[in-house]
């Protein structure tokens, strides 16, 4: 299986405490195109009615997530399990980066899961046995403290850079205009310019006139650019 179609892997909140926090993590994995959500056994019971208007519009997440009783049961069609930790808790397993995590889920011939602890205590002891891998964010060691939605979407971003997401592209630039355009924008306004003594003292008017110009023709003026530029000296005549 090639790495576009590597599974995307399930996001396993385990125990979550609020339904907010589920709808917040549940919109987090949507931006990043993930769509799978398995809840392991939520403090406030499922469905929670606060998670829908957390999830900003995820509704599809919420509406299909899944209900488990054990970490062990909402794993168990996972090739490859990652317990995201700040600390190994003493157990003899790999330690990664999100970035390597995303990395290695995209080469994964077969489905994988990514768990997610308690807001108040993260992931027990138990929990992180049941992984093949420890996720770890490097974060302040003064201040490791990241919210549910905050650890999903850091992981589901890196997760992102290896799919085949829609990019929102530039909107395509207008080619420059005609060097004539210009030339005629110029005559416009140095026309405009002449009755109101711009060009004063004479001795000066050629060099002026060639600051105009450098600063007229520096950037890729585009027709409309052009166009709207002489909209304004026409209303200065007009005024005038």
């Amino acid at each position: 299986m090639s790495e576009a179609q590597a599974p995307p892997p399930k996001i396993v909140l385990v125990r979550p405490q609020l339904g907010e926090n589920i709808g917040k993590a549940a919109r987090a994995m949507l931006n990043f195109g993930l769509t799978e959500m398995r809840i392991v056994a939520p403090r406030d019971g499922w469905p929670n009615e606060s998670a829908l208007p957390a999830a900003s519009g995820a509704d599809s997440v919420i509406e299909n997530a899944q209900l488990f009783d054990t970490v062990a049961d909402a794993v168990a069609d996972c090739s490859h399990v990652y317990a995201t930790t700040v600390r190994k808790r003493g157990l003899d397993k790999p330690v990664v980066t999100p970035v390597d995590a995303a990395t290695a889920i995209h080469a994964l011939p077969a489905p994988s899961a990514i768990l997610f602890g308690p807001e108040r205590s993260g992931l027990d002891a138990e929990d992180v046995a049941l992984a093949n891998t420890i996720v770890t964010v490097p974060i302040n060691p003064d201040f490791g403290s990241l919210n549910l939605a905050q650890a999903v979407i850091l992981l589901a971003y890196e997760w992102s850079k290896g799919a085949d997401l829609a990019v929102p592209t530039e909107k395509e630039r207008l080619p420059p205009a005609p060097h004539a355009e210009l030339e005629a924008l110029i005559a416009h306004l140095e026309t405009a310019l002449e009755p109101t003594g711009y060009f004063f003292p004479p001795d000066r008017t050629p060099t002026t006139k060639r600051n105009l110009r450098t600063i007229l023709t520096k950037p890729e003026w585009t027709s409309p650019d052009v166009q709207a530029l002489r909209g304004v000296i026409a209303a200065l005549e007009k005024k005038r």
